[in-house]
């Protein structure tokens, strides 16, 4: 880059364009997708890298996922040297050992953006894909051991050639899927997302210059990297420690150093890798920096440049380092409960930054089989909604997705039930007791749905199944996650993890995700605030009477 001086309202607008270019790339692969988990759940992500692979812009999705993008870029890098690709070229990549980060469900999509001879950036998204192959449909399997169990293993390979598809690859994914056709529409889906990224950022070049679009992209690192420095001055420094239980009896552990100039997070003495709740290295990084962001500078631009102050310590092996070829189908129970305990361990130096426990867990449900209409094979991939905690002056919201899964939404039963084989015979919140205080915890979640066939299966992977969400101040500890499989004249099979658990017809999977922990002296609580809560059934008068001292009769 040139000695020039730019114009940094100039900058400044290259640098807010390029915020719409990503959300536009979201858009462009929601809109064309062919499973509802992307194009109504939203499991996806979008970004902009520059030519180094440092993330520069995000787009709308899942912050987690959206801090896949740049490891996932650098390792393209590493494997595909600059001078060796071209205009045109576009790279995919789902293993977590070659940048995918995540697990074989999540493929990324990469396309270099050149400008006069050189790669000025890249343009990325990241989207769940119902089924890669695998031993179990669906591709995610708590009985798993070895990610050769997971299905097929994309490692950051050129899907594109100077604009040519790659017909051998593109066969490959076909048939290692069990629904080839949703396959195949939403890889197109994430190649249109990354070339309508490529053609704006093209228009933006050809509008401000090479230079001065590569000096938008510095100046904005610099910017993230001059806030996160201000905002760690301002946090109280020392050395934090915090164990968590978790529901299988093992204990996290984390030390959070905080210095004047870096936040150190060190995992070392956590267990060993295990089945298939493990999480890659640079899985544990993002869970790592979403935790910086919220106790420094939430406004700020969470680009490259912001999380050069935080520092990640691992141990290869661990639950938070998996080695290969350790399984990693349910990565995101490994990462949302690291995201806690961050959190956690930091509460009391920070107060009124961490609420009561919420439900936090994607609670991933897989419902599949044989179609009752058609016959064919069909796989229902459902993440679900949960319970906040409270907070001072604040009850807990209801029916929300976890904060590390983002902006995301639930699949309408009307989609359901059109697209897949099942019934739902209730939506409703969860009535069960729990999340009691001055403030409540927002309600999870009570959905019923019924197989229309014989020979279907279920696969769940739900944490906080034991260690409900914590009460905060004398607020009550909210309730677990779990799934109940209800057979017509037998009684109720509870379960948290399960893989192929059979399922036939009129059997009803019932899903139940935790109410948040409460917030302060539940006898503080407004009595207006009960008898709305008794009202819209969120409370029985028995409870009402045990708890908060409530006596309907005497209200009035």
């Amino acid at each position: 880059m040139s000695d020039t001086t730019f114009d940094p309202v100039t900058l400044d607008i290259i640098q807010n364009a390029l915020e719409a270019v990503a959300d536009e790339m979201f858009a462009a692969q929601r809109k064309t997708s062919m499973s509802a988990i992307i194009y109504e759940v939203l499991d996806m992500g979008t970004g902009i890298c520059d030519a180094k692979g440092e993330i520069a812009s995000s787009g709308a999705g899942i912050p987690a996922f959206v801090g896949v993008l740049d490891k996932a870029v650098k390792r393209i890098l590493e494997k595909h040297p600059a001078e060796t690709i071209v205009p045109g070229d576009l790279f995919a990549s789902n293993d977590p050992y070659w940048g995918g980060v995540t697990h074989l469900n999540d493929m990324i999509l990469a396309m270099p953006v050149f400008s006069d001879g050189r790669i000025v950036a890249w343009t990325a998204n990241i989207a769940h894909w119902n089924d890669v192959g695998g031993m179990v449909p669906g591709s995610m399997s708590s009985d798993a051991t070895s990610i050769f169990q997971e299905g097929v293993r994309i490692p950051a390979v050129k899907l594109v050639n100077a604009g040519v598809p790659n017909e051998a690859v593109f066969d490959i994914l076909y048939v290692n899927s069990r629904l080839p056709d949703y396959l195949r529409g939403d890889l197109w889906a994430g190649i249109a997302g990354v070339r309508i990224g490529e053609r704006r950022i093209l228009e933006l070049v050809e509008k401000y210059g090479t230079e001065t679009f590569e000096a938008a992209l510095a100046d904005f690192m610099e910017l993230g990297e001059r806030r996160a420095r201000a905002a760690l001055k301002t946090l109280p420094k020392g050395i934090f420690h915090f164990t968590e239980e978790q529901d299988d009896g093992a204990i996290h552990k984390v030390t959070v150093e905080i210095k004047d100039d870096e936040f150190v997070i060190d995992l070392t003495d956590n267990p060993k890798q295990s089945g298939s709740k493990n999480s890659s290295r640079e899985g544990v990084e993002i869970s790592a920096q979403l935790a910086f962001k919220a106790v420094t500078d939430t406004q700020a631009p969470g680009n490259g440049g912001f999380f050069k102050p935080l520092r990640v310590v691992t141990k290869p092996g661990t639950i938070f380092h998996v080695v290969e070829p350790g399984a990693l189908g349910y990565y995101s129970e490994v990462e949302i409960r690291l995201f806690d305990l961050i959190l956690r361990c930091l509460a009391p130096h920070l107060p009124g930054l961490v609420p009561a426990g919420n439900f936090a867990s994607i609670c991933g449900t897989v419902v599949g089989g044989p179609h009752p209409d058609h016959g064919r094979h069909y796989t229902i991939v459902e993440p679900q909604l949960g319970g906040w905690g409270a907070w001072m002056g604040h009850d807990g919201n209801s029916a929300i997705f976890s904060g590390f899964h983002g902006d995301t939404f639930n699949c309408p039963a009307e989609v359901a039930e059109a697209r897949y084989g099942l019934a739902v015979d209730q939506m409703a919140l969860n009535p069960e007791a729990g999340g009691e205080g001055a403030w409540r915890g927002g309600k999870g979640i009570n959905v019923h749905y019924r197989v229309r066939a014989d020979n279907n299966f279920l696969s769940i992977g739900y944490t906080r199944s034991r260690m409900p969400p914590w009460g905060v101040d004398g607020g009550l500890d909210g309730t677990p996650n779990y799934v109940e499989v209800l057979r017509p004249g037998k009684a109720p099979e509870r379960y948290s993890f399960g893989t192929d658990i059979p399922l036939n017809t009129d059997d009803v999977v019932k899903v139940v995700t935790g109410n948040g922990g409460g917030f302060g002296d539940p006898t503080k609580r407004d009595p207006v605030a009960i008898a709305e809560d008794l009202k819209n059934g969120y409370l029985t008068a028995e409870r009402a009477a045990e708890i908060y001292g409530y006596h309907a009769e005497a209200a009035e």
